[in-house]
């Protein structure tokens, strides 16, 4: 049997941001793999190390506070953080792309969009300005956009033409892997359907990976095959979508799906993860989540918390998930 080639490797990658009022652990220890064709969601609360995780792939960690400590990047057989710098600038693009979240400061404003995406396509496949803005045309197109409006500035569209024609830049060049971060933010509810599908078609014609970031676990479960809950810069649990969505083991993945309204009782109430985020400049000994855990103890407060295999699929960081008996409560099947 041949070994499937990994499209993304993150092995221990742990970012700081060193700032006047202390050091910001914002990404602690964290691993993922992804294969060719695979898409996993990153799901969590803000702060919780998503996108900076995302920016530490394409090596754009904001300097000079942002700081990579330790770790390595592998995308499609490249380390991201030791390649040289023009080599850097033909992965992104090609190798790796990012739908950004802002589609507000991700455009440039005094170049027309046209322009824009025909840089990207310019510069990575190596063809005249007319084939470029030729290509731009067509994936202006590809998401729904008039040819026409290829020599309009960014000023002069709405919302979420400059989300589809951000969409349209990091899928120029077909790259091996795609993130989205918040791809669907700030859309109307038609309009997100259609991003995803686009975004989804796009992936089915190409073989590329995924990874998605997102705080909807709806758009999740359409979209991804694994997930990963990220808490406090930790991956506290990682599966496949009917572990994480069907086998929940971690108190806080628990607290995720109590939280959402509940369409079958709609006058329940909304059960809120109690307590405040962890402030990401003093890390505890034992757990990030021990603070908001309804089911912690005095252990779980000084103990590390190591990755524990609960199949093949299914990785939980928590010590209690080994007890005999125990057993979180899910109050959303």
């Amino acid at each position: 049997m041949v070994k499937e080639k990994l499209v993304l490797e993150i092995n221990d990658l742990v970012v700081n941001y060193e700032t006047d009022n202390g050091t910001v652990h914002a990404v602690n220890g964290i691993n993922l793999k992804l294969k060719q064709k695979q898409s996993v969601g990153i799901v969590g609360e803000t702060g919780a190390g998503k996108t900076t995780t995302a920016l530490a792939i394409l090596n754009l960690i904001p300097q000079p506070t942002g700081i990579i400590k330790n770790g390595t990047i592998i995308v499609d057989g490249k380390n991201m953080l030791t390649i040289s710098e023009s080599d850097l600038r033909m992965m992104r693009g090609k190798g790796v792309s990012m739908i950004f979240q802002d589609p507000m400061t991700a455009l440039n404003p005094v170049f027309t969009i046209g322009e824009q995406i025909a840089e990207s396509v310019r510069i990575h496949e190596g063809v005249s300005n007319k084939d470029a803005m030729q290509r731009a045309i067509e994936m202006l197109e590809i998401v729904g956009i008039d040819k026409d409006r290829a020599y309009d500035y960014p000023h002069q569209l709405s919302g979420g033409m400059k989300q589809r024609v951000v969409i349209a830049i990091a899928l120029a060049c077909q790259a091996k892997l795609l993130i989205a971060d918040e791809p669907t933010t700030a859309l109307d509810v038609t309009i997100q359907a259609q991003v995803l599908e686009l975004i989804r078609s796009y992936r089915e014609k190409y073989d590329t990976a995924m990874i998605l970031i997102t705080h909807d676990l709806g758009i999740v479960a359409e979209t991804c095959d694994e997930v990963a809950v990220m808490y406090a810069g930790v991956i506290v649990e990682y599966g496949t979508l009917e572990d994480i969505f069907n086998r929940t083991k971690h108190p806080y993945t628990e607290g995720l799906f109590n939280s959402l309204p509940n369409i079958i009782e709609r006058r329940s109430k909304l059960t809120p993860i109690p307590g405040m985020v962890l402030d990401p400049t003093i890390l505890p000994d034992g757990c990030v989540f021990a603070d908001r855990c309804s089911y912690v103890i005095d252990t779980c407060r000084t103990t590390f918390q190591k990755d524990i295999a609960v199949s093949d699929t299914h990785i939980v960081r928590c010590s209690r998930y080994q007890e005999p008996g125990f057993n979180i409560k899910r109050m959303i099947a």
